[in-house]
């Protein structure tokens, strides 16, 4: 789910017989409940709506910071593969995973 820029991931809660809902990404946690999709939706955009005027009143960025570096383990076949293929478009084993990351996500999003 999305409000504003901003992605949540929902799941049951048995225990409440509620869906909660979690924004994702931010600079600490805000999370709401709903029974329907609808509720879902206000609750997340009121839930939103107070985080970031907390983050305002406090002077604080309201999303997580990201290095932009993260280390990853695959199988040595695969890094080989993947630096053929880099090496094959002129381009770093780092220029081509970023592409071919972002082509999945844009994938996934369309």
């Amino acid at each position: 789910m999305s409000v504003d820029g901003y992605r949540a991931r929902i799941a049951y809660d048995p225990e409440i017989d509620l869906f909660r809902g979690e924004i994702l990404g931010l600079n600490g946690s805000a999370d709401f409940y709903g029974r329907s999709p609808a509720e879902l939706k206000r609750e997340f955009r009121q839930s939103l709506k107070v985080f970031l005027e907390v983050c305002e009143e406090k002077g604080l960025p309201p999303r997580k910071a990201y290095s932009g570096r993260f280390n990853l383990r695959i199988p040595s076949e695969l890094h080989e593969e993947i630096a053929v293929h880099a090496s094959s478009e002129d381009l770093s084993i780092n220029q081509w995973v970023a592409n071919a990351l972002k082509q999945t996500l844009v994938d996934r999003s369309g």
